[in-house]
């Protein structure tokens, strides 16, 4: 389940946010702290984990520790379910 959460998001983020869909996105990569998702960006993938996994974000959630790579965000579904 834990592949399949990181895949998911791994895949919306290559493809609705970076416009290219075959871009493979480490788990460990920074993704806010580096630029690759910026503030407006991290909204639409709150909304897309809310969604698609069943977890409610508190706005004082969406931050880069929790939020800043795929390993980070998974175990924060994961820790949300």
């Amino acid at each position: 389940m834990t592949d399949e959460i990181t895949t998911t998001l791994a895949t919306y983020i290559a493809t609705e946010f970076l416009k290219q869909p075959d871009r493979l996105i480490n788990p460990d990569e920074p993704l806010l702290s580096s630029g690759l998702v910026d503030s407006f960006h991290l909204v639409d993938l709150s909304l897309f984990v809310e969604k698609n996994f069943g977890v409610r974000i508190d706005d004082a959630e969406l931050n880069a520790s929790s939020f800043d790579n795929l390993n980070q965000l998974t175990t924060f579904i994961k820790d949300h379910q």
